[in-house]
């Protein structure tokens, strides 16, 4: 059979009376969900809906299947039948609304044109019809309006413009005062634009009207709105959109008419109540265009309380039928109720905590359920500081929001002084072009980061977001100038020790302090403010019973990215399982960090010995204090890991300074020296150069003595009467022969330190997964490896052949918008690639050595969407960064919950 046949064969177009809320992959929200209100008796108007595969043919093929013309005919006939009125009939015409509905809700994304099957024929018979000329005008107008815009692409501003001349001729300010007279002069009028802009009449012939309708509903599902807001939302872009053809109903018809918009419940707040607004004499638009004002949905029971109490009765049916918040358009027509659109109503995250334990207390939903209902995302959005929306505010720019949060302070342009200052006690924010390690004292100092450069996955965002910092990366506009100590804006100069507000939610930035709304959620998860108490919030009491049960569901343990005890202590707070992931090179600040020059630029045993024995008891300080915060819990040591240009000095500050030093014929041996020995070590990649284990393998003694601090300091916690549950993890390993040899050395060194101190260790010893290597030859590897823990920045870097530290300022914005991405596969793992790997490295290990120990540590391990594929691929643990933890927590709960559902399916 030819596809084009089978085109034919496929069903295009469904009654409402024949689908149903299940039904959204194929109708789209609105349809399905006015199908379901048909079968629940609910006065719908009738009509029909093309669906999604209808849309899809036609974006997929610039054409409409073949046979979808026919079935709309039929169906077109059939509403015609039953309404008694044909489409556009001069003497009673029956007028119809084509309108968008695709499967996930996109509230104003899309098109929708009302009043199809007007003409300058049929206008008199609608006027004859209602008995009113003035609402036949009117609502010719609004069709030419809607049309012209919506589908011959005619600038809507200059529609608005000849609705605003015609009043102020007529010397009233709202569109209502305009008589019937006034109207017909205006869609005169409308036409002439039509004519002018879009080179052709406006058409008479109502199917024609319908189709091009159609067409263009079709063709908004690709409109740069529509893709905007599915990018922001991770809305498919393949689903496409159903259009609903729906017989017309009139709230314009006079004051015992009008529309309106209602919710079962508050939105913002989730509280039960009367929420919504209502528009007398009035169609569907003027309520979302805020053209005029309208009244509380209160204020219906007073004008029409017949209306006002049907829909009491049907909103409760909706709730209790769809179990949710819904939202709801309806119109009322002369006194007649008619329902036009209902969904599960988008709400605001502290509104989705408190209905999802409302609903079950009310005994609606279960436990699990309400679970579902909430979201990693809205957590975070629940844990972090905002500014006060109702203050007034003078915005400087806008950048990327690198890590949530609204933070206020003095701006600084040092980390210098950022320490000095803090100290001080005066709260500051780092700006700085970009940010690098040497930045780190002053972004802990700081309140929050600014930058003018970078992305999302930049140092400044992957810093700031493991902190727990505020940070605004990517502000383009902002001219940093940190030598003269100044920000410019326009004509804005921002000095050193000015107020600056900035918002990570939004990535806006602005001048001045803005108040700040504290979190009453991390109040609760630091301990601060119990749920339960007499003076508790409601929300965190809601924030405490969905985490409680997501606890008690969950198999992913969830562990902290965390380098020292005060981190440590957070992440308990926070509900971390122990430590996935210390990253020892954030101990060598500092003075330590001239130390690990000078071993990594030792050219003796003697000078190396000397610097490796002044590192060891600072090292095991560290590592007593970190066992002593996380005893009895797991804490996972990666050794030293960076490029090593972090730990040398920069090549072009010390070229200039060797340069100047010899114009003035002052040479400086040691400079010279160091230049020569820089010159020999530098990488045009440290990225992909001398780190890691191949650091640890080139300079003898490196991470024996790492090794030596973790072994005496678990020992020294032990005679305490501790817990140390110490693992050593080896990173960058390739091949299995490079971990053989680290093992080896570190189990001579854990077994002299056994013989000293008399103390029995059980450290683990494993690797990180963070190269395609290491992932394809997991099961060679897994041999000399008691556990894994997979580095997914890395991996996702390797894999894709990108620099994270160059490639999001680059070209990933283009990316985006072109769909090649629906969103960095560095803040959510990419499945088909970097995901494939994962898989096959978790089946071949555990093959090799079935009580492998797995994790994963690298920002993934914090994003809800990976957290989920973390279960599925079976991982026994998450890490990621202390703030992040209940967001972990909370998806791992929830990917529990949904494996459960698709193993019972």
């Amino acid at each position: 059979m030819s596809e084009n046949q089978d085109l034919r064969d496929q069903k295009f177009v469904y009654d409402f009376t024949e689908g149903n809320k299940d039904l959204k992959d194929l109708l789209g929200g609105k349809g399905a969900n006015l199908a379901e209100m048909t079968n629940l008796g609910l006065p719908v108007p009738p009509g029909f809906t093309i669906t999604t595969e209808a849309c899809k043919v036609y974006l997929d093929s610039g054409e409409e299947p073949p046979a979808l013309r026919a079935e709309v005919s039929a169906h077109l006939d059939a509403l015609e039948s039953r309404m008694g009125k044909r489409l556009g009939d001069p003497g009673d015409p029956l007028l119809v609304s084509v309108r968008s509905g695709a499967k996930f809700s996109m509230p104003g994304m899309m098109d929708t044109v009302l009043n199809i099957g007007l003409s300058d024929a049929s206008v008199t018979g609608l006027a004859g019809q209602a008995g009113d000329e003035r609402f036949a005008w009117d609502s010719y107008r609004r069709l030419i309006q809607m049309f012209g815009k919506t589908v011959l692409g005619v600038d809507g501003d200059l529609f608005e413009e000849a609705l605003e001349e015609a009043k102020a001729t007529k010397g009233v300010g709202v569109d209502t005062d305009l008589d019937a007279a006034d109207l017909k002069k205006l869609v005169k009028h409308f036409k002439k634009i039509v004519k002018t802009e879009a080179g052709r009449d406006f058409p008479q012939d109502p199917r024609e009207q319908m189709d091009l309708a159609i067409t263009a509903v079709f063709d908004s599902w690709n409109g740069d709105r529509a893709r905007l807001y599915r990018r922001q939302e991770r809305i498919p872009n393949e689903l496409g959109t159903a259009v609903n053809v729906c017989s017309m109903v009139f709230g314009n018809l006079g004051p015992d008419s009008g529309t309106g918009v209602a919710f079962t419940r508050d939105p913002a707040s989730g509280q039960q109540g009367v929420y919504g607004d209502y528009l007398q004499n009035a169609q569907g638009e003027d309520v979302v265009a805020g053209i005029r004002n309208t009244v509380p949905l209160a204020d219906l029971e007073g004008i029409d309380k017949a209306s006002y109490d049907q829909l009491m009765k049907i909103m409760e049916t909706l709730e209790n039928h769809y179990l949710d918040l819904c939202d709801i358009e309806f119109t009322i027509e002369q006194g007649r109720l008619w329902m036009l659109q209902t969904r599960v109503g988008k709400r605001t995250a502290g509104a989705a905590f408190r209905i999802a334990t409302q609903l079950v207390d009310q005994g609606l939903i279960d436990e699990a359920e309400a679970l579902k209902r909430v979201n990693g995302a809205q957590l975070a959005q629940l844990m972090f500081p905002r500014f006060d929306d109702q203050a007034e505010v003078e915005l400087l720019g806008r950048g990327i929001a690198a890590s949530p949060g609204a933070a206020v302070g003095k701006a600084v342009f040092d980390s210098y002084t950022a320490v000095k200052w803090s100290r001080s006690g005066e709260q500051v924010i780092l700006i700085r072009r970009e940010t690098n390690p040497d930045d780190l004292d002053g972004m802990i100092a700081a309140e929050g980061i600014l930058t003018s450069r970078g992305g999302k996955t930049s140092h400044a965002a992957v810093v700031a977001r493991g902190m727990g910092k505020t940070c605004v990366c990517g502000a383009e506009d902002l001219e940093v100038d940190t030598k003269r100590r100044r920000m410019t804006v326009g004509g804005t100069v921002v000095e050193e020790g000015d107020l600056v507000s900035i918002d990570g939610s939004t990535g806006k930035v602005y001048l001045g302090e803005v108040p700040v709304v504290p979190s009453p959620v991390v109040e609760y998860f630091e301990g601060r403010m119990h749920a339960g108490a007499d003076d508790a919030d409601e929300l965190v009491v809601a924030v405490h019973r969905v985490m409680a049960y997501a606890d008690r569901v969950r198999r992913l343990r969830v562990r902290a990215n965390a380098d020292n005890a005060e981190d440590a202590l957070r992440a308990r707070r926070f509900g971390a399982q122990g430590i996935g992931l210390c990253r020892t090179e954030h101990m060598f600040l500092g003075e330590r960090r001239e130390m690990v020059e000078r071993l990594i630029l030792a050219d003796h045993d003697d000078e190396r010995a000397e610097a490796l024995e002044k590192l060891l008891p600072l090292q095991r300080k560290d590592f007593v204090e970190l066992f002593e915060a996380m005893d009895g819990l797991p804490v996972t040591v990666r050794l030293l890991d960076p490029p090593l240009h972090e730990f040398l000095p920069d090549i072009t500050e010390l070229s200039v300074r060797v340069a100047l030093a010899e114009a003035r014929k002052d040479h400086n041996e040691n400079d010279l020296r160091l230049l020569q020995a820089v010159h020999r070590l530098h990488e045009q990649n440290p990225m992909l150069g001398l780190r890691g284990v191949r650091l640890g393998l080139v300079i003898p003694g490196l991470f024996a003595m790492q090794v030596r601090a973790i072994a005496e300091a678990a020992a020294a916690r032990k005679d305490a009467k501790g817990d140390p549950r110490a693992e050593i993890m080896i990173p960058l390993v390739g091949t299995v022969q490079e971990l053989e040899i680290v093992r080896d050395e570190a189990e001579t060194v854990i077994a002299e330190v056994e013989a000293a101190t008399g103390v029995a260790l059980k450290l683990a010893l494993g690797t990180m997964i963070e190269l395609p290597r290491a992932a394809l030859t997991a099961a060679q590897i897994a041999e000399a490896a008691e556990f894994f823990s997979f580095g997914t920045n890395d991996l996702t870097q390797t894999v894709w052949g990108f620099s994270r530290d160059d490639v999001e300022a680059s070209f990933f914005t283009a990316y985006l918008e072109k769909g090649i991405f629906g969103v960095s596969p560095f803040e959510t793992i990419d499945r088909d690639g970097v995901g494939s790997l994962v898989r096959s490295a978790v089946e071949a290990g555990r093959a090799t050595r079935p009580g492998l120990k797995l994790g994963v540590c690298g920002e993934h391990g914090g994003d809800p969407e990976s957290v989920h594929f973390f279960h599925e691929v079976g991982l026994d643990y998450v890490s990621c960064s202390p703030f992040r933890i209940p967001v972990a927590r909370l998806e791992a709960g929830r990917a529990a919950i949904q494996s459960q559902g698709s193993d019972s399916r």
